[in-house]
């Protein structure tokens, strides 16, 4: 997560020391100026956190918020393309009359407005259940395939990872330790973390049946 916070530059001392480079677009995102880097993120890079209660207003209705970015008639598009039903009515709503699983929704919509570059998902179903965590991480599936999108997916769930996951990434102690496409990394780990990480993983069911050869 504070990875992922430096990469849109959200993170400041004392919260975190900062060093490196992060490089996007051909920009190294740490070293830009102010206005520079508030006109990527948000626009180029977009986030979804994992508990939407958290990042929505809770005064001010789903259309308010959607509003200070686009026009409703956009808002209410996109509310339909995440599979918000009845959008125009949702837009009067305030996020506490809404479920779990629709604020997630309201949230993907809230960041694909401006048609990023690159989704940063951190945790994006850790507070929903088990069938809605399948129907989000569809969705951003299908957002992923038919925008041309890059996601980063936050989250320890191994098998979410292996599902939709093209290349993983395993951090240890704030250091990335291996890296790699997916079945090289879970068939044939390399670092002792990432070997212990897959051993502690226990049997679960399937999330997404597997495609037709």
């Amino acid at each position: 997560t504070s990875l992922a916070l430096a990469i849109g530059g959200l993170v400041t001392a004392p919260g975190a020391a900062i060093s490196g480079r992060v490089l996007f677009e051909g920009e190294d995102v740490l070293s830009l100026p102010p206005a520079r880097l508030r006109a990527i993120r948000g626009r180029r890079i977009s986030y979804v956190f994992q508990d939407p209660a958290t990042s929505l207003n809770p005064v001010l209705t789903i259309g308010e918020q959607m509003r200070e970015v686009v026009a409703e008639a956009q808002a209410v598009g996109w509310l339909s393309r995440v599979g918000i039903p009845s959008p125009q009515e949702r837009l009067r709503m305030y996020p506490h009359e809404l479920s779990g699983g629709m604020r997630q929704r309201v949230m993907l919509a809230m960041a694909m407005v401006s048609r990023p570059a690159l989704l940063i998902a951190d945790e994006p179903t850790t507070a929903l259940d088990v069938t809605v965590q399948v129907q989000i991480l569809q969705l951003v599936r299908s957002l992923q395939q038919t925008m041309g999108l890059t996601v980063l997916l936050i989250s320890h769930d191994l098998t979410v990872v292996e599902r939709l996951c093209h290349r993983i990434a395993v951090m240890s102690a704030g250091h990335l330790v291996e890296v790699g496409p997916t079945p090289e990394v879970l068939t044939r780990p390399a670092h002792p973390y990432t070997k212990q990480l897959l051993a502690s993983r226990l049997p679960c069911l399937t999330l997404f049946s597997k495609p037709a050869n």
